[in-house]
């Protein structure tokens, strides 16, 4: 057995329409799939998943999507209804990090890497 690597982030849902368009307005990306029990986003070969049937609440885990300006993805999120939860940090080597919270609360972190390449279209 051997890990493939990051495949998902599975965020609750309780108004699976309102997140679900919230996040095609934050990611400009639509649903690869779209069901009443499940909403599942293809973004950059990782899946971003809305499900109606959890409960929103920090569990301690943050997944951090990666982004090429952070201060620009910052003040997009912001801007479309997203609430500040740890600012941009410079955490070392060019590194950057943040954190908001979508409209339902879940934590979504966001990086700038120069080390890393975003995967293209």
């Amino acid at each position: 057995m051997k890990f493939l690597g990051l495949r998902t982030i599975i965020y609750p849902a309780p108004d699976l329409e309102a997140l679900k368009k919230w996040y095609i307005q934050a990611t400009g990306v639509l649903p690869y799939f779209d069901e009443p029990f499940y909403v599942g986003f293809n973004i950059g070969g990782y899946e971003l998943g809305l499900d109606p049937n959890t409960t929103v609440g920090e569990n301690g885990q943050t997944l951090y999507w990666g982004v090429e300006n952070i201060e620009e993805a910052w003040d997009y999120l912001l801007s479309i209804g997203a609430a500040s939860h740890d600012g941009i940090r410079d955490v070392g080597d060019a590194i950057k990090v943040a954190t908001v919270k979508d409209p339902l609360g879940n934590v979504l972190g966001i990086i700038e890497n120069p080390y890393f390449q975003l995967p293209q279209p």
